[in-house]
């Protein structure tokens, strides 16, 4: 009963109560100065209306106090939504260093979703309960977009960049998967589920993958076949940069600018090698594009990623 007179769908996510009670804040605050708006108009109406008899002696023509009560009180309401609605915002972006990451590419009209551990699915992505997720997505051909509506999360799903987006299961259950933005002739077909699990039965699910390579092992066997190891491994003699690490380094460009190395640097480095060359190094790479495939774009980030983590190991 509860679920039929619902006004918003289940709450499955620690984003979707904050958003919620964002939304039902705005709601009642522009409702009141609608409804305010509305009994002044009413009122006035009546009491002023042709037939009536009152006092229309002029008014004075300012108020001080009125005019900067009636536009500083709004102004402030507002700013307190706007500053609530930023910080939610910015947490949806901003994943905590220990957030576990899935891969996901989008193609007309499927979900392919990649763990770290190389199991994959279509169409399904199982995560653990309590636990901060981020999403890694890019598009294989047009724009797609990742809409849980339990988690109140929308996110649009790019070709040409990775877009990601992070958020923590705080209920078990399997919810609706949906493309919100048309994509082609079945984009209404286009849907899946999410699949929150108890921790113990997310790292059994993992585990019955079979034994196939994990995707930093994965990439590791892609960056000598597409033969990057040539020029970025420890023993050539190419002046090219060490990647050692590399993914949250902070980099100097030859432009002089200075960027912090995530997936969509690395990624455009490997595609469009001249847009950010890194300073001492001549822009000599050639350009991948069209040879590698975003599941083994994202595999060869994937191993970068795991080779910054072998280098703490090794410091401790």
């Amino acid at each position: 009963m509860t679920d039929l007179f619902s006004v918003s769908p289940a709450s499955a996510a620690a984003s979707a109560s904050r958003l919620d009670s964002l939304a039902l804040c705005m709601l009642l605050l522009t409702g009141a100065v609608a409804l305010g708006v509305l009994v002044l108009l009413v009122v006035f109406s009546v009491r002023y209306r042709a037939a009536s008899h009152v006092d229309r002696t002029p008014s004075p023509s300012s108020n001080l106090t009125l005019e900067i009560s009636w536009t500083v009180i709004p102004l402030l309401l507002f700013l307190v939504l706007y500053v609530w609605g930023a910080i939610d915002y910015v947490s949806l972006y901003r994943a905590p260093p220990d957030a576990m990451p899935v891969f996901v590419v989008a193609k007309q009209w499927m979900w392919k979703a990649e763990h770290r551990n190389g199991r994959r699915e279509i169409n399904e992505v199982h995560l653990p309960v309590g636990r901060t997720v981020r999403m890694v997505m890019t598009s294989q051909d047009v724009i797609h977009s990742f809409f849980v509506p339990a988690f109140r999360i929308k996110q649009d799903v790019l070709p040409g960049r990775y877009t990601s987006i992070a958020f923590t299961p705080d209920k078990e259950g399997v919810y609706h998967l949906f493309c919100a933005e048309f994509c082609g002739t079945d984009h209404a077909v286009m849907e899946g589920r999410v699949v929150v699990m108890k921790p113990a039965d997310f790292a059994g699910w993992l585990a019955e993958g079979g034994h196939v390579p994990g995707m930093a092992a994965r990439g590791h066997d892609l960056f000598r076949q597409y033969g990057c190891s040539g020029c970025h491994g420890a023993g050539s003699s190419v002046h090219a940069p060490d990647l050692t690490g590399l993914l949250g380094r902070r980099v100097h460009l030859a432009d002089g600018r200075a960027v912090t190395a995530d997936e969509p640097y690395v990624r455009d480095s490997i595609l469009v090698p001249a847009k950010d060359v890194v300073a001492g190094y001549a822009p000599i790479m050639p350009s991948f594009a069209g040879q590698i495939p975003e599941e083994d774009l994202l595999a060869i980030i994937e191993y970068i990623r795991e080779t910054g983590h072998d280098q703490s190991a090794e410091r401790r």
